[in-house]
């Protein structure tokens, strides 16, 4: 349509016919562009809203760097000093997990460990929780040997809790994926053991 009007109006003619014919043109050219732009506009603000909202959206939640994947959602000690100093005042067992991030025995344990929603629920209400990758100074959190995955119990009054064992004779702490219900069994067991010795 506009290339039939501008023909029009690139040849030389004088009457007053001519002249509407080319203002119209003109106002139809110019009525063509601002749809044009007016469309164009509604697009830039389309891709800018849509590209604000995938910036306002929540960004994922950083997992706990102390948990390292053992549960999130769980309030975990940094150090062993800490998880007793934090046991003393609260009066709660803590829970100490030796792993190794190179071990497979520990890797597939972590896994069972942060899907187990009983597990993850009393590991946050009823503990203080502590994991750790290195031994630590304390050589009674090592009662049978130094090896991992190694779960442990030492209760407010400072007492490792030797006698809350895994299944194993040949290694008494560890517990491995299909061992959570003894796992669960043994944790509920320091916790009642703890209220019925204070």
């Amino acid at each position: 349509m506009w290339l039939c009007e501008l023909s029009v109006l690139l040849r030389p003619r004088s009457s007053p016919i001519y002249k509407l014919h080319c203002t119209l043109a003109i106002l139809r050219l110019f009525q063509g562009l601002k749809a044009m732009f007016s469309q164009l506009v509604v697009i830039i603000l389309l891709f800018l809203a849509t590209l604000n909202f995938s910036y306002q959206r929540k960004p994922k939640k950083p997992p706990q760097t102390l948990s390292r994947g053992w549960g999130d959602d769980i309030t975990w000690v940094q150090t062993y000093e800490e998880g007793l100093t934090k046991m003393k005042e609260s009066k709660k067992p803590l829970m100490v997990i030796h792993h190794k991030e190179d071990c497979p025995y520990s890797q597939a344990l972590k896994k069972t460990f942060s899907l187990d929603k009983n597990i993850q629920k009393m590991a946050q209400e009823d503990f203080i929780m502590l994991n750790l990758m290195h031994e630590t100074s304390d050589k009674n959190l090592a009662p049978d040997g130094l090896y991992v995955p190694r779960i442990l119990f030492v209760d407010p009054s400072m007492t490792i809790r030797a006698d809350i064992a895994g299944k194993y004779s040949n290694h008494l702490y560890t517990y491995q994926p299909d061992d959570m219900d003894v796992l669960v069994k043994n944790m509920r067991r320091a916790k009642i053991l703890l209220h019925t010795e204070l």
